[in-house]
């Protein structure tokens, strides 16, 4: 009998940009592609910012899974969300009902719970990601014993409340992306005690790369670093914004700064001539847009793998990453594919050095290629999550 697994994520669909959405979509098919019967339970939302139900409700099929949309339900009070968000990100200490009403006043979708409660014994095993959602922490107390969280754990404030760690304690399995993601989890949750495994996440080879193509595209002529993600402060983006003014003060560069992806860039007034938005890419343009680069810049520390830093790599160009980020520095470290900086100083060093010595640079980029085809391929992960699966039912029997 072929195994039944469910994935439960906020979001699914393939032009949703989020690295946890991302992972879970690419898992599932993949496992779907190995013969396993996989079903997606997720929102009709397409938004993060709004949560609005923008796509239609029910079940659908895509590449070889059933994908079951529910309808998100807002909160009962927005003011009251917005207070609690706001103690939340100050780490403030909540009592167990401001938690709990912290995490209703997020995101709710009662019938994907609801869904789950009934049909729990209908899989093998459920996935569930990221883990400060509404459809994680609920969906692990649906179904503890078949749950696996993959939590996509950051060091922030959400990370810290007891509630995360009540549910890291309580789920059957852990799938963690990164050795740091996996050693913040202990931390986090001192008495956990599921089973768990750094498996880790991977990203497609892309069949093609047109940098120049790209270039004359966006009618971009002078070279260029790039940052790709979401432009809003939990990822490092104002702050980027601000160190990259500060580098070109300090240093003659001949660099642009290009971004792509969702949110609004809002880029100062002194910086329109140096910085440019090209809002978001589909993913057959996006491979191009790294190749193109001299370099993607990932200025978040709130990472549990970065995708992008991969997706870089794979096309040859280097990464400058902020050294206050424990996943992104442990990447650069042990492929040798990029530099850390702590400030916009040290930005400011890191793009001369690829202004003054681009052969220097691209021998980090080919460190960094070959980091990834090593550890990073589909294949690879979901070799590990099947043999996880297999001691994980093994178990259970």
């Amino acid at each position: 009998m072929p195994r039944r697994v469910a994935f439960v994520t906020p979001r699914y669909g393939r032009d949703i940009v989020g690295g946890s959405e991302a992972v879970m979509g690419e898992a599932a098919r993949g496992l779907a592609s190995r013969g396993m019967l996989v079903e997606v339970l997720t929102t009709c939302a397409r938004s993060h910012y709004t949560w609005a139900n923008e796509l239609p409700e029910g079940a659908s099929e895509d590449a070889g899974l059933t994908v079951r949309r529910f309808r998100t339900v807002p909160a009962a009070s927005q003011l009251e969300a917005t207070r609690l968000e706001l103690r939340v990100q100050a780490g403030d200490v909540l009592d167990r009902a401001e938690e709990l009403a912290w995490v209703n006043g997020r995101l709710r979708v009662p019938d994907l719970y609801q869904y789950l409660s009934a049909r729990a014994d209908d899989f093998d095993a459920v996935v569930l990601s990221p883990y400060l959602f509404w459809s994680t922490i609920y969906g692990a107390f649906a179904a503890p014993g078949k749950a696996i969280v993959m939590p996509c754990l950051h060091d922030e404030s959400y990370a810290w409340l007891p509630i995360v760690e009540a549910t890291l304690s309580s789920v059957g399995g852990i799938w963690f992306l990164s050795e740091p993601e996996h050693e913040l989890a202990h931390r986090v949750a001192p008495s956990l005690a599921a089973a768990h495994r750094v498996v880790g996440a991977a990203v497609e080879v892309p069949e093609r790369y047109d940098p120049v193509g790209f270039r004359l595209a966006h009618r971009l002529e002078r070279p260029f670093v790039l940052y790709a993600g979401r432009r809003e402060s939990g990822k490092g983006w104002q702050r980027l914004l601000g160190d990259f003014a500060s580098a070109l003060v300090h240093h003659d560069l001949p660099f642009d700064l290009v971004t792509v992806g969702v949110g609004a860039a809002e880029v100062p007034r002194g910086l329109s001539d140096r910085v440019v938005d090209l809002g978001f890419l589909g993913a057959d343009e996006l491979p191009s847009a790294f190749a193109a680069a001299s370099a993607l810049v990932q200025p978040s520390a709130n990472e549990s793998f970065s995708r992008t830093v991969m997706e870089a790599w794979l096309a040859r160009t280097p990464v400058l990453a902020t050294a206050q980020g424990a996943v992104v520095a442990w990447h650069c470290e042990r492929s040798g594919g990029g530099l850390v900086y702590r400030d916009e100083f040290e930005l400011g060093e890191c793009l001369a050095f690829l202004a003054e010595a681009p052969e220097s640079a691209a021998v980090l980029a080919e460190r960094g290629r070959e980091y990834v085809l090593a550890n990073y391929t589909w294949d690879r992960v979901l070799d590990a999550m099947e043999d996880f699966l297999d001691a994980f039912l093994a178990v259970r029997r």
